[in-house]
């Protein structure tokens, strides 16, 4: 990962973009601190679920009908 600060960052921008697309990636300083990193986009796969809701689980059946004790009663 290369570094650089803001100004060379923005001086320099295409063709640091131009690396990126080539899969370099880039830390950007401000006064020797990181700020941020500039990586080359990653194409999710929106069929894959998100690690998250992989670990979420249904302890019923959620397409199964109500009982008529579970409706709301009306009021």
């Amino acid at each position: 990962m290369k570094k650089l600060n803001v100004h060379e960052a923005k001086t320099h921008l295409s063709a640091v973009l131009a690396e990126v697309e080539e899969g370099e990636s880039f830390l950007i300083c401000r006064s020797g601190r990181p700020i941020a990193d500039l990586i080359p986009h990653q194409k999710r796969d929106r069929l894959a679920p998100h690690p998250i809701m992989r670990r979420i689980t249904l302890q019923y059946d959620p397409i199964e009908p109500m009982t008529a004790d579970e409706w709301p009663e009306e009021g």
